[in-house]
């Protein structure tokens, strides 16, 4: 089975930046729409932004204007950039495809195991 891997995360200081990446653990012919979401501790997974695959995009209120989500089709790999970050982002971010193509079976709803993102005040 295809796996999602993030990577990107890390410690940052209020204000600061990183960009999350998310790719397919293997060789894949393509992935649809891709979302990033998030989880903090004692918290609900929430919704953080998504793109479809032509590019269309969609971003929590919370993000809106911080938060940038991009992919590059030719690398199959989605992209999170996250600015001006406060300490209130600080989660576990996951990202979620809705559907993967292959040659063999699609594979449907996959999800990543998660990358810290810890923004100190």
């Amino acid at each position: 089975q295809v796996q999602l891997v993030e990577s990107g995360g890390g410690l940052v200081q209020t204000g600061g930046s990183l960009r999350l990446s998310c790719a397919a653990s293997r060789r894949i012919v393509s992935v649809n729409a891709v979302g990033w979401y998030r989880q903090a501790p004692g918290k609900q997974r929430e919704f953080v932004a998504s793109i479809t695959s032509s590019g269309r995009t969609n971003y929590a209120d919370s993000v809106k204007g911080r938060f940038t989500i991009s992919r590059d089709n030719a690398r199959n790999t989605v992209y999170l950039q996250m600015n001006s970050l406060k300490p209130e982002d600080t989660a576990v971010y996951y990202c979620n495809a809705d559907k993967i193509i292959l040659v063999g079976p699609d594979q449907y709803d996959v999800w990543g195991q998660g990358t810290q993102v810890t923004v100190s005040s």
